[in-house]
């Protein structure tokens, strides 16, 4: 021990006095040819003052905060901490985590943060950083729905395909109908300028439609009503009204995006063919590129991992491609995964804990610096906010569960079922941003959908408990106990 530290101290000391002697001739050497950059004539003016080597510390450090490193840094900090934050506020309320992220984004932005301290506002959020969390949002985006399409199970929607199909297309075509009205008289005043009639129309339609499947998912857990009639029900409506919600919206997007009847067409012959390809073309080779021992690992392998995000990404970018929205793509992967050995439920658990750990708060935050609340700031902004928010719940609420009671369920069964249909969240911010974009919904109306959003499902934990207590009047007959 006495020799290693006898060796140890001399090559120190070796190394340093030959790194001294080297800097010491060194310091004799030619200096290179070339023009002396100047001191600035600031700096040279207050010369080598007391305090002057404090003073250059401080300005370097502020100067290094001041790079797009640091403010994405800065930015994950302050975005990480009050989306955690903010969710176990809202969690001790009895409200899911996801709602509390939502407020947090819209926290963070201009409606508050920015009114505040525009000054921190601005460092903290510089226009310049926007382009990069928008970009990191969306990859965060298209990671949560391949977690979203891996969660739908074909086989559950096959066993209750009567009512979920029926419930669902109900709980869509409602709203969207109330959406279309609503938007003949809000078109002239709340569309972003120069969007046309019918992308104002069908997107107003679309928002009012959504239901945010994970949320609801969630919220069955939490209650203990996953193993329920009600529960299972729910979950294979929200299944189905999910598929054909994004469908509608791939649609409305092709849509809206074409310059020409013609276009259009061949936008939606396009989509139809990836479709085709990915279901019968990629599902079929991915086990096999896969392996089935990879396939039956307790947790997959990296090359599995590899092969996995490459067939999101090119999902992702196939979709981006034709003319639809990247989210689509990566949906569409996630729904043809393999399912066996339980595959799914092992990748998921990778995928979705980064995304919505690291990401989803990064889209929150994005959506909550374009949801400007001081923009409704007459009682007439306010009045069609509360509108909205009526139209969408009697569509989605009044619409689900008067089907659900047609198709044989009692009264109280289908009025949770109609709480839950009425759950918007996430998908329904996905669904904004897109509009947005695209340049069809204003910042106006923007902010008040996401206030809707909002709304719509904060409400769904309070009326699960109100109808589940309650025995409504109306109806036939005795109603069976809820399990």
């Amino acid at each position: 021990m006495k020799r290693l530290s006898i060796l140890y101290i001399g090559m120190l000391a070796a190394v340093s006095i030959s790194i001294l002697w080297i800097l010491h001739v060194g310091s004799s050497l030619p200096a290179p040819p070339g023009k002396i950059s100047q001191v600035p004539a600031a700096e040279a003016a207050h010369g080598p003052a007391e305090g002057s080597a404090a003073a250059a510390m401080v300005a370097g450090v502020v100067r290094n905060f001041d790079t797009p490193l640091s403010h994405l840094f800065l930015q994950l900090l302050v975005i990480i901490a009050a989306s955690r934050l903010m969710g176990r506020v809202f969690t001790s309320f009895g409200q899911p985590a996801v709602v509390g992220e939502m407020v947090m984004g819209i926290l963070l932005g201009p409606s508050l943060f920015g009114w505040l301290s525009p000054g921190a506002f601005g460092f903290v959020f510089p226009a310049s950083s926007f382009g990069t969390l928008k970009l990191l949002s969306q990859i965060g985006v298209c990671l949560f729905m391949f977690a979203v399409g891996m969660e739908l199970n074909v086989r559950q929607v096959r066993t209750k395909a009567r009512t979920a199909i029926v419930v669902s297309h109900a709980s869509i075509v409602i709203p969207y109908l109330l959406g279309v009205i609503l938007a003949c008289f809000l078109f002239s005043h709340l569309a972003a300028p120069g969007a046309t009639f019918t992308a104002f129309a069908l997107f107003l339609g679309i928002s009012m439609s959504i239901t945010a499947f994970p949320v609801l998912a969630r919220i069955l857990q939490e209650r203990g009503l996953s193993q329920t009639l009600l529960g299972s029900t729910a979950i294979t409506c929200a299944a189905v009204d999910d598929v054909t919600a994004w469908c509608i919206l791939a649609f409305v997007v092709s849509i809206a995006r074409a310059t020409s009847l013609g276009s259009s067409a061949l936008s939606l012959l396009l989509v139809l063919a990836f479709f085709a390809l990915m279901v019968w073309g990629v599902k079929r080779l991915l086990p096999i590129c896969i392996g089935r021992r990879n396939l039956s690992a307790d947790h997959p392998s990296r090359g599995t991992l590899a092969v996995v995000i490459c067939v999101v990404i090119a999902s992702a970018l196939g979709t981006e491609a034709i003319g639809i929205h990247a989210l689509f793509g990566a949906f569409l992967a996630g729904a043809i995964m393999p399912d066996t050995e339980g595959f799914r439920q092992k990748l998921g658990m990778r995928i979705e804990n980064f995304s919505s750990v690291l990401l989803l708060p990064l889209f929150f935050a994005f959506t909550g610096l374009r949801t400007q609340i001081g923009l409704l700031n007459d009682l007439q902004g306010w009045l069609i906010c509360l509108l909205i928010i009526v139209v969408a719940t009697l569509g989605k609420l009044g619409g689900s569960a008067l089907t659900a009671r047609l198709t044989g369920m009692n009264w109280r069964d289908s009025l949770q079922l109609g709480a839950l249909m009425n759950t918007r969240g996430l998908m329904e911010l996905i669904a904004l941003n897109i509009g947005y974009d695209m340049g069809i919904l204003s910042a106006r109306i923007f902010t008040m959908l996401v206030i809707m959003a909002l709304v719509t499902t904060m409400m769904t934990g309070p009326l699960l408990t109100l109808f589940g207590r309650s025995q409504p009047a109306f109806g036939s007959g005795p109603e069976p106990a809820h399990s």
